[in-house]
C-alpha cells in the first residue's frame, strides 16, 4: 500500500511548480484521484514552465524562474548600429562625413600667412585701399575697404580656437554650429618706402571671428560607408577692421565621404565650394568682379589603426588638402593682383587617439607645398566628445 501511495508523490515532486507544490497537504493522495487534478495541464508540463512565467524560462525546484537569456550576437552578421562609434572618423582637417552628436574643441596655430586678404577667404579686403586717393594708383581707391590698417602685411601668424557642437536627431541628419576665437600677430609689412602713401600698420588683434552653422544629411549611411551632403554658412560676426572676419556672408556646400577599407583602415574625402555672398568691390571698384571669389576645397585622407588596446586605439592619418581659387583679388607690393587660377596644396600628418566610445584626441601638423598658401606651417590640437 505504501508503494502505491508513493507514486503520485514522486510525480508531484517532478512536475508541480514551486508555488503549487508548496500548497499540497501532507496527507497521501487517494488512489482514485485523477492525475490531471494533481498536476498542471499537459500543455504547461510539456513546455517546461510554470503558470505566471513566460515560455522558455528556466524553472528550478525551490527557486524563482529566471529571466530569459538574451541570444548571443552573431559575429558573422552583426546588427547595424544607429551611429558609428567615435573612432570611425580619424581625420583632423577633412570634414567628418559620419553623422552623430558631438562636442568638439579645436585649436590651430598657423605661421607665415603671406596674403591674408586673398579672395577675402581669411579676412576682408586690405585697409590699404582706403589710403590710395590722390596717389599714382588712385584707380584702386576704395573708401569702403573693410580690412585692417592701411599697411600691407607680408607675413602673419594667427591662432584660432573653435568651439563646435553637432546634434543628430536622426541617424542621417545633424545640425551644427561653430564659434571661433581668433588671435593675430603681424610679423612684417611692405616697407613704407615702397608705397605711394604713408601706411598705418596694425598691431596684434584678438576677438570673435565669423560664426558658422549648417547641417549634414547622409545619402548613404551604414557600418562601412557614409556619403554625406553638408551645407555650411558663414556669418560676418568678426570685426573686419581688426582682421577678425571677412565682412560678408558665405555658403559652402560639400560632399563628404567615409569608407572603411578593412577592419583597421579607412579612407575619408571632401569636395566643397566656398561661395561668398556679397563681399568688397573689386579693383577698381567699377570692376564687375568682386574682391572675394569662389574657392574649391578638396582633400583625401587614409588612416590606419596602428594600436588597439583595452578601450584605447591610436590611428595615424595622412591628409592631402588643396584649394583652387577661381576668382577674386589679393593685395601685393605695391598694388593688387587677380588670383584666379591660384592653387594651394598642403600635406597634413597626425594621429588620433580614441579612448572608449566617447572621447577622441587629435594632434597634427600641416605643411604648405606650394608658393601660394594660407599659412606655411600649422599645428592643430583637437578634443572630441561624442554622445
Amino acid at each position: 500500500m505504501k508503494r502505491v501511495q508513493s507514486v503520485p508523490v514522486l510525480i508531484a515532486l517532478v512536475l508541480l511548480p514551486v508555488a503549487g507544490f508548496s500548497q499540497q497537504t501532507n496527507s497521501a493522495p487517494q488512489q482514485n484521484q485523477a492525475a490531471p487534478e494533481a498536476v498542471e495541464p499537459a500543455a504547461d508540463r510539456s513546455a517546461g514552465f510554470a503558470p505566471g512565467h513566460s515560455a522558455g524560462a528556466n524553472v528550478t525546484y525551490g527557486q524563482e524562474a529566471k529571466s530569459p537569456q538574451k541570444p548571443k550576437p552573431d559575429k558573422n552578421n552583426p546588427p547595424e548600429i544607429k551611429r558609428p562609434p567615435i573612432e570611425g572618423s580619424m581625420v583632423g582637417y577633412i570634414d567628418n562625413a559620419i553623422i552623430g552628436s558631438q562636442i568638439r574643441i579645436r585649436f590651430d596655430a598657423a605661421f607665415d600667412d603671406n596674403s591674408p586678404d586673398r579672395a577675402e577667404f581669411f579676412y576682408a579686403k586690405c585697409g590699404c585701399y582706403r589710403a590710395l586717393n590722390g596717389t599714382a594708383i588712385a584707380a584702386a581707391f576704395d573708401p569702403n575697404a573693410p580690412g585692417p590698417g592701411t599697411g600691407i602685411p607680408t607675413a602673419l601668424n594667427y591662432q584660432q580656437l573653435y568651439l563646435n557642437a553637432e546634434y543628430a536627431p536622426l541617424r542621417r541628419l545633424s545640425f551644427f554650429a561653430e564659434v571661433p576665437i581668433r588671435w593675430l600677430q603681424p610679423q612684417g609689412f611692405v616697407p613704407a618706402s615702397s608705397l605711394p602713401f604713408t601706411p598705418v600698420n596694425f598691431s596684434n588683434q584678438a576677438g570673435l571671428s565669423d560664426v558658422q552653422a549648417g547641417f549634414k544629411a547622409a545619402v548613404v549611411a551604414n557600418r562601412n560607408t557614409y556619403l554625406t551632403f553638408q551645407l555650411r554658412a558663414y556669418f560676418p560676426s568678426g570685426n573686419s577692421f581688426k582682421g577678425l572676419g571677412t565682412a560678408h556672408y558665405s555658403v559652402e556646400p560639400a560632399i563628404l565621404l567615409y569608407q572603411r577599407l578593412s577592419e583597421r583602415m579607412a579612407l575619408e574625402a571632401q569636395f566643397s565650394d566656398w561661395h561668398p555672398m556679397g563681399g568688397s568691390a573689386g579693383v577698381p571698384v567699377s570692376n564687375s568682379e568682386g574682391f572675394a571669389g569662389d574657392i574649391i576645397t578638396y582633400g583625401i585622407g587614409p588612416s590606419y589603426q596602428l594600436y588597439r588596446g583595452e578601450g584605447v586605439s591610436i590611428s595615424p592619418v595622412v591628409e592631402l588638402v588643396g584649394w583652387r581659387v577661381l576668382s577674386g583679388f589679393q593685395s601685393l607690393q605695391p598694388g593688387f593682383e587677380e588670383v584666379s587660377g591660384t592653387n594651394i596644396v598642403n600635406i597634413k600628418a597626425g594621429a588620433r587617439t580614441s579612448i572608449g566610445s566617447h572621447n577622441s584626441f587629435y594632434i597634427g601638423f600641416g605643411q604648405a607645398v606650394t608658393h601660394g598658401m594660407w599659412y606655411k606651417h600649422l599645428v592643430r590640437l583637437e578634443y572630441r566628445y561624442a554622445f
